[in-house]
């Protein structure tokens, strides 16, 4: 095929303006820009509605998930119409500041911006807040609520709108205070239609704001509004942009599979983007498609940033809890704290009452991290246990691993005292991940199959290879392996079109290091082996 034929358009590739920025704030001169879609408070009100009607309002989201970018958008267009001030304050660094400099540091900016727009749309008071700015100055959350005060009664026909960025690096002696001074000029200048201090923002990462101080919340007056990730509308605006700049186009299946694949965390977005334009497909107009997709997956899940390092880190706090909501589906409850601080900190969400992990790239790269905490997987090569044929031999696998079991200990199977049941799962899902690990094979977990969830699908040369995990907490087993048996062969062998399945359990009145050898069970035209590991006690 030649050129012409190839590209009958006679396109040629330009070099973009923009970039896909993953660095900080978007730009739109500078870089692809999209609006978000759906932020409302639960009113279902959007941010100019509620700035156009008087209300504060808080918003907590994790780091990297667009909050600065959508109120500096929020701010331009604020701004286009002249009775808005709009002031923009951070907090990130005050965290350690004395009294005295937290409120010095709000006075510079504060006032400083306030002038500045004044002037800009030819205020006639300017000179008269000029001449009081000079006389007052802002030493503690009074003379904070006395400014505003004489704003008011100033400026009665401008709107003051402050936006808060990293309100949760406030002093931790002037949250009560600073929260409550709000919460007066709030209630004091509600039912005024002239108001300076008319909206409020603040955004962070923890919700501050939920904390109860003398027995009420400081700050119930103001909605709380949740930030959406990007919609598949808005990762097909991201790249189309980048298409018309340089006349390289996505394919459906690419953007899809971006946004299945990311859930629309805007970090992973605009990263993959880079890695697509840049290093998968860079200046041609050949199309972006699945595959590239694929390609750049790979690369982004061993790439070395600050996005994955700070999450990771979060991620080890509460690592349990990340293992049990990556292996068991359990449910979302708000009021859990684990939970809670997963949830603010990005790795998971409520899907469906489910708390899940928020999207495939951070499971798979967290999960392998986990994985290799444990050193499980290393052992000897994956050549040493294959068959004739290219089969593994599970049966050497899984007594290996049950030996594997007997030198880590029982204390990693305990949580609280009780058999924690994911344990079991996750230490066999990193065992197994040996067999993948030179791309001769794909290992997955909690996989959708038939009739219900596979535990654990190893795919190696070609091979399916179906575990099941149980846990049996009774003096006899033999309730957990016929049940266990039916749902393997019953459910999964017959929709996977495999005819041999495991079994594994992990027994709490078997004492560890005893040796058991695999039992086949016949099933129909089916085979399932079963292999107890003990992971009980020893008396002490």
């Amino acid at each position: 095929m030649n050129e012409t034929q190839s590209n009958p358009n006679n396109k040629q590739y330009r070099p973009p303006k923009r970039i896909f920025e993953s660095e900080g704030v978007v730009y739109p001169r500078l870089a692809y820009y999209t609006r978000l879609d759906n932020v409302t408070n639960n009113k279902r009100q959007d941010f100019k509605v509620m700035v156009d009607n008087g209300r504060y309002f808080s918003m907590f989201a994790p780091r990297q998930s667009g909050k600065t970018t959508f109120f500096e958008g929020l701010s331009r267009q604020l701004q286009t119409d002249p009775t808005y001030i709009v002031i923009k304050l951070c907090f990130q660094n005050f965290k350690d500041a004395s009294r005295e400099k937290f409120y010095e540091l709000i006075e510079d900016e504060l006032y400083e911006q306030l002038t500045s727009r004044l002037h800009e749309v030819n205020c006639d008071k300017c000179e008269i807040i000029n001449q009081f700015l000079k006389k007052h100055r802002l030493t503690d959350h009074f003379s904070f609520q006395k400014l505003f005060e004489e704003l008011n009664r100033i400026l009665r026909f401008k709107k003051i709108v402050i936006f808060i960025d990293e309100f949760d690096g406030i002093p931790g002696g002037e949250l009560e205070n600073f929260l409550t001074t709000l919460r007066n000029l709030y209630q004091k200048y509600k039912d005024k239609e002239h108001k300076a201090l008319y909206s409020i923002g603040l955004i962070g990462i923890r919700n501050v704001v939920k904390l109860i101080v003398g027995g009420v919340s400081p700050f119930n007056i103001a909605d709380h509004v949740e930030l959406p990730p990007f919609s598949y509308r808005n990762v097909c605006d991201l790249y189309t942009q980048y298409t018309e700049e340089t006349n390289q186009p996505f394919t459906e299946e690419a953007i899809k599979k971006v946004y299945e694949e990311t859930a629309g965390q805007p970090w992973l977005v605009n990263r993959i983007g880079t890695l697509l334009t840049a290093y998968i497909k860079p200046e041609t107009i050949d199309p972006i498609d699945a595959d590239d997709v694929d390609k750049a997956i790979r690369m982004l899940l061993v790439e070395k940033n600050n996005h994955f390092d700070n999450l990771y880190e979060k991620a080890k706090l509460y690592k349990e809890s990340f293992i049990e909501i990556v292996f068991d589906g359990i449910d979302y409850k708000p009021n859990d704290e684990d939970q809670a601080w997963l949830e603010q900190y990005g790795l998971i969400k409520n899907w469906e009452n489910k708390a899940v992990v928020f999207n495939n790239i951070y499971k798979a790269r967290f999960t392998k991290a986990f994985f290799d905490e444990v050193h499980a997987n290393e052992t000897i090569p994956p050549q040493g246990y294959e068959l004739p044929g290219n089969r593994l031999d599970m049966n050497r696998i899984l007594l290996d691993f049950d030996q594997y079991i007997s030198q880590i200990g029982v204390q990693a199977f305990y949580k609280e005292r009780k058999p924690y049941e994911k344990t079991g799962q996750f230490l066999l899902t990193a065992w197994l991940y040996q067999f993948v690990k030179g791309g001769a094979g794909e290992l997955r977990y909690e996989v959708k199959s038939g009739l219900g969830v596979m535990d654990i699908l190893l795919t190696y040369k070609g091979i399916k290879y179906i575990i099941e995990t149980k846990i049996n907490k009774q003096k006899t087993n033999t309730a957990v392996i016929n049940g266990g048996l039916k749902q393997v062969a019953g459910k999964y062998l017959a929709s996977e079109s495999c005819q041999e399945g495991y079994l594994v359990i992990f027994d709490t009145f078997t004492p560890i290091g005893t040796v058991s050898e695999p039992q086949d069970y016949p099933y129909g035209d089916k085979k399932v082996t079963s292999l107890i590991i003990g992971i009980g006690k020893s008396e002490e």
